[in-house]
């Protein structure tokens, strides 16, 4: 079995509400899928984390080592692309490009074997888990309290057992919103706050401190993935436990927060850290230094399923009766090609969702969904 072909899909929809987070605005969704053809008519699908557009730029150069490759040679195929452009930077496109190779590799070689991903992983601890869902970010035209405590209240009227909810914008202002929020999930639902490394460690220490009363779960990426000091002092500074990782790529770019204990939750991204060859590494590295992992997600049903079938084996720590499973990060925002994408959606129920068990990634994608979410050119 050769790999003949490796392309992309930019996926994109204009969005009738703007909204942003503390670093970013989102005008519209826009999204890249990876696939990948195989001589034998086997396809394979990933998904890359980050901009759409630079993601594909980046897979078409890696297209040259892959045609002609056998697509189960995957961790010689991660270290052969992740070689080839590694002068050119360890983090960031270079590997969030890669992340969505392996992930469709991936998928080709579950395909071939017949079983899930998860399998070929070492095997299913789970068939299903609970979701939180993720939204609550600041639309404009809203009043933010209000409206992130109405997204809030929706969540758990649909079941969802916890919310994580965007803040980095202003102290006093989110220490408002997060009052709302807790006031609107009552007191039996989680709820986590991210602030997408809007604060420098005082605001964030400040936040913390303040916001410690009404039950947060963990604070997530308090300050910016560079500054590791000041993660340590937010994280000693107060007293909600942090999490953060989604930007932190690879084995290396995880190493030094994961050793030095500058988190206790470690979140990456199975379509951005390098995909499931380096996100079993880095899933190690966290077991061994005894840090929580609960991985970042923010994508189509393609990269849902991707974290569904590395959650799905996602060895329990510790190992005991009862013990601690992974939760999924469910985006609830507006995206009509989240789920669109995939002839068969992985939605919850109740704030559950089912691991699928089909071949590689357990999905069937929908071309013509593909083609009706296509930018357009005109």
């Amino acid at each position: 079995m050769k790999i003949v072909n490796v392309c992309t899909h930019l996926l994109e929809h204009p969005l009738e509400t703007a909204f942003e987070s503390a670093s970013m605005r989102f005008d519209r969704r826009l999204h890249v899928l990876v696939e990948i053809e195989c001589d034998n008519g086997i396809t394979g699908w990933g998904e890359c984390l980050g901009p759409a557009v630079p993601n594909a730029a980046i897979v078409g150069i890696y297209k040259q080592w892959l045609v002609g490759q056998n697509p189960l040679e995957t961790e010689k195929l991660w270290a052969t692309l992740y070689n080839a452009l590694r002068d050119q930077g360890q983090r960031g496109l270079t590997v969030t490009a890669l992340s969505g190779i392996d992930v469709a590799l991936w998928d080709i070689k579950g395909k071939h074997f017949g079983v899930p991903v998860s399998t070929l992983l070492g095997g299913r601890f789970r068939e299903s888990v609970r979701a939180y869902a993720t939204g609550s970010f600041k639309r404009d035209g809203a009043d933010r309290v209000e409206d992130n405590a109405a997204d809030v209240a929706r969540y758990r009227a649909e079941g969802f057992h916890a919310t994580k909810i965007k803040i980095g914008f202003d102290v006093e202002q989110d220490l408002r919103t997060i009052k709302a929020v807790r006031e609107a999930a009552g007191d039996d639902m989680r709820v986590m706050i991210d602030a997408n490394h809007g604060y420098d460690a005082l605001e964030a220490i400040e936040l913390g401190k303040k916001a410690a009363e009404y039950g947060i779960d963990w604070f997530e990426e308090p300050v910016i993935p560079e500054q590791l000091d000041a993660y340590r002092a937010v994280r000693a500074g107060q007293p909600i436990p942090v999490a953060g990782g989604e930007t932190w790529h690879t084995r290396w770019g995880m190493r030094e927060p994961i050793e030095t204990r500058c988190i206790d939750i470690a979140q990456p991204d199975l379509c951005g850290c390098g995909g499931f060859t380096e996100a079993r590494r880095i899933a190690d590295l966290a077991s061994l230094h005894g840090v929580r992992l609960i991985p970042h997600v923010w994508g189509t049903a393609v990269q849902i399923a991707a974290a569904l079938q590395f959650m799905a084996a996602m060895v329990p720590n510790p190992v005991r009766t009862k013990p601690i499973e992974p939760i999924l990060e469910f985006d609830r925002t507006d995206n009509p090609f989240r789920q669109a994408v995939v002839k068969t959606p992985l939605e919850h129920q109740r704030g559950w969702v089912a691991i699928p068990d089909g071949p590689g990634l357990g999905i069937e994608i929908d071309r013509d969904a593909l083609k009706e979410f296509a930018p357009r050119t005109d």
